[in-house]
């Protein structure tokens, strides 16, 4: 039987073996970075040693599980490296990424890293943006149906995610807008110009931030975005 977390679980090994000893990294978010961490694991018992910044309190809690060390963005000047998944890739290597919600802390410590070490399998690469994934953009509680107009104008239709009935609440305590576009046909415009509303705290939107984007295939096998 095949494995059909192959991918994934290949590109998160070939990122966590970028790794050298007495580096400090980024950590990202969800199932493709648990990857990262079992394998960090691993090579911690033979000698490494690695210090992360999680992006997320499910992060915190599986390095911490694993005996990984962790240290506040606070407490560092830059990281060395920073490694997360991604929902989209397109061919320029501009992500949408936030399916988990944590979009902006990842935005932050993918920012602070000298590169972005991107990790997904062959499902996440497409053409355009946007087309089949939703973008996650992080807005503030307060005053949420006039930002949502605001976000409706660039061009979507959104929706707010909910869990268990209630409004889907991020770390960061803000809500979150799933938003449908009908393709992202210029990524930098829409950054630029989400950044500009009223009312939004961050997106998924990671355009040009990019640094080696590794993709695993169900082979097991890995490959590097040119």
């Amino acid at each position: 039987m095949s494995d059909p977390n192959a991918g994934k679980r290949a590109a998160a090994r070939a990122a966590a073996d970028l790794i050298q000893d007495g580096t400090i990294v980024g950590f990202g978010t969800g199932s493709t970075f648990q990857f990262v961490l079992e394998r960090l694991a691993e090579r911690m018992q033979g000698g490494l040693k690695v210090t992360g910044v999680a992006t997320s309190r499910a992060t915190t809690d599986a390095a911490t599980l694993l005996g990984i060390p962790l240290r506040t963005l606070d407490e560092i000047d830059r990281l060395d490296l920073a490694i997360d998944g991604a929902d989209e890739v397109d061919p320029q290597k501009n992500l949408i990424k936030g399916g988990g919600g944590a979009h902006v802390r990842e935005r932050i410590v993918a920012a602070a890293a000298k590169e972005l070490v991107v990790i997904v399998d062959e499902s996440k690469l497409v053409p355009v943006l946007g087309k089949a994934f939703l973008l996650p953009v992080e807005v503030l509680p307060f005053g949420w149906k006039q930002t949502e107009k605001r976000v409706a104008a660039t061009g979507c239709v959104p929706r707010l995610r909910e869990r268990d009935g209630a409004p889907f609440v991020t770390d960061n305590g803000n809500w979150v807008l799933d938003c449908k576009y009908d393709g992202i046909d210029d990524p930098a415009w829409l950054d630029d110009h989400l950044d500009g509303l009223v009312g939004v705290v961050d997106h998924g939107l990671f355009v040009g931030m990019a640094g080696r984007v590794i993709v695993g295939d169900t082979a097991g096998k890995t490959r590097v975005l040119p």
